[in-house]
């Protein structure tokens, strides 16, 4: 484990410095975008667009690899990811925004394929699972870290934007100067989106939802916490307890799953982040602000470890053949819940005040709620004869680096079937 980690620590280095400059980006956007006067709708369009990107990057990353190599496509991505904060910084448009964050979605996605291609060819079935709780621990802190950043400089100003400018591009020096090898030619994979709801409906549907809900977290918050206090700084610190209350129950909710049967994990989890944001709407506009980064902690505990928990109760009934293609179709329905609950999220927002962000979240979670505690009545099929662990299922909650490649060399996307 220690020669894989060293192995791979410039790599992992680099996801380091590229995080912090995605975390800073993450609350500078929706936060400016609020001191510009954006509407809660646009502000939700910008989200969004970030996330179909990211689904868009997803489906041409397969073509472009197989085009000019990972080292080139991760030079190009970072090139054009590092100018994008750059030019939002210098014009407020809310139309070249959306855009850019499209841009930024699309770059991102391909950049997350090349790194984690890189860290999987690097790893074997023995090493990988540890090797990428430590890559999501680095994604996770990093990102706090880089969301903790809006408190150096004005928001209104260019100077935040140049810093997430130089984070990006600088990730690219201990990626291009690894001296680990490049990953193979991708696989192609076929997705099949139906299979996934025959085998686990509970699984296929809180990947859905978990889109729904943390695209929106990602897109909005910001502005829901300098709303309820009327303080940008406090924008940067409610994102990032909820970033630290997803990282610290990430792990015992996961093993918790490992020893109990999931759907009732689910359950409970969903039900919990309900409260949660019930108690954030109907309250946040009174309680002290310490009080309400606890709450978002503890949302953000229940919220982000929901897909990695359906990920491992999808692969429980899968085929080992089948895991890739799952995680490829799992990805995908998380990017759908992703590109439409910010804008939803957003919807709210515009008819009930800041607390529709937390209306939506806790309406998703309830409708979860019922459906995942009607499934987890049933028994579990016979022929199941397997149980993924956990950290396997964490790897593949994380990674896009088999995702969506094309079918032959021609570089075409196989439709679902």
């Amino acid at each position: 484990m220690k020669r894989t980690l060293t192995k791979v620590a410039a790599l992992l280095f680099g996801v380091a410095i590229l995080l912090t400059g995605q975390g800073l980006q993450g609350t500078l956007i929706p936060t400016r975008a609020a001191l510009e006067s954006f509407s809660t709708v646009t502000i939700g369009i910008i989200g969004a667009s970030y996330f179909l990107g990211f689904t868009t990057g997803c489906l041409r990353s397969g073509a472009l690899l197989r085009s000019v190599g990972h080292v080139r496509v991760f030079a190009a991505m970072t090139a054009a990811a590092s100018a994008t904060p750059l030019v939002l910084g210098l014009w407020a448009e809310p139309w070249l925004w959306a855009a850019l964050r499209f841009l930024t979605g699309f770059c991102f996605a391909v950049i997350y394929v090349v790194i984690e291609s890189w860290l999987n060819g690097c790893t074997n079935n023995e090493t990988r699972g540890g090797v990428f709780s430590v890559y999501v621990f680095i994604t996770l802190t990093v990102m706090a870290l880089g969301q903790l950043m809006m408190l150096l400089y004005d928001p209104r100003e260019l100077e935040l934007f140049v810093i997430a400018s130089i984070l990006v591009s600088s990730a690219l020096i201990p990626v291009v100067l690894s001296r680990s090898e490049t990953p193979e030619k991708p696989n192609a994979v076929r997705l099949d989106l139906r299979r996934l709801f025959r085998i686990a409906p509970s699984g296929a549907t809180s990947c859905f939802a978990a889109g729904l809900t943390n695209g929106s977290f990602w897109a909005v918050s910001a502005v829901f916490a300098a709303q309820v206090t009327g303080d940008t700084d406090s924008a940067a610190w409610y994102m990032t307890s909820g970033v630290i209350g997803g990282a610290i129950l990430q792990w015992p909710l996961g093993l918790l799953s490992d020893r109990l049967d999931r759907r009732r994990v689910l359950a409970a989890i969903t039900f919990g982040a309900c409260v949660i944001g019930a108690t954030i709407a109907l309250t946040a506009a009174a309680m002290p602000e310490i009080a309400l980064m606890l709450l978002g902690a503890l949302w953000g505990g229940m919220a982000f470890p929901l897909y990695s928990v359906a990920v491992a109760l999808t692969n429980d009934h899968a085929r080992t053949d089948e895991y890739v293609q799952v995680s490829s179709g799992l990805l995908l329905l998380y990017g759908f819940g992703a590109v439409g609950g910010p804008l939803l999220a957003a919807l709210m927002m515009g008819a009930m005040g800041a607390k529709g962000l937390y209306v939506f979240s806790a309406a998703v979670h309830l409708l979860l709620f019922a459906y995942v505690g009607m499934r987890a009545r049933k028994r579990l099929p016979a022929l199941i004869q397997h149980r993924s662990g956990f950290g396997d299922a964490l790897t593949g909650a994380q990674t896009a680096s088999a995702v969506y490649e094309p079918d032959d060399e021609t570089g075409d996307i196989p439709k679902p079937s």
